[in-house]
């Protein structure tokens, strides 16, 4: 049971990386590698636009989906105890997908290259 939804849950997150990776200015392997530096960076406190609570919630929705533990069980109610899962799995794949979106555009703004996302913009400064 518990491999059935864990099978859901990630096959949610492929289609939820997939999607994203179709919309985005960024490539997937290009935005896995940010991981990483968007983590220190933003533990750190060197990246403004990701605080220690949205990573704690992000880091929450990681161990619930592996944890066996959950809130709705998959013995009682088959379909939603599936469901679940796959819902914070897809919510994880989409909040970190935007938010390492999000830090790529602001390396490519702080180092003075335009964004991948918007190739037609040049990052610059209003002077008055």
């Amino acid at each position: 049971m518990r491999s059935l939804r864990r099978a859901t849950a990630l096959k949610a997150l492929w289609s939820a990386l997939t999607r994203a990776r179709a919309t985005s200015g960024h490539g997937l392997g290009e935005q896995l590698r940010a991981v990483p530096r968007m983590l220190r960076a933003g533990l750190t406190g060197r990246y403004p636009g990701l605080d220690r609570r949205r990573l704690a919630v992000m880091a929450l929705a990681a161990v619930y989906v592996v944890s066996p533990v959950d809130l709705v069980p998959g013995a009682v109610f088959l379909l939603l105890g599936v469901a679940d899962d796959a819902l914070v799995a897809t919510w994880l794949a989409g909040a970190l997908l935007s938010e390492v979106d999000a830090f790529l555009d602001w390396e490519a703004a702080r180092d003075g290259r335009t964004t991948a996302a918007h190739p037609d913009v040049v990052v610059g400064e209003v002077v008055r």
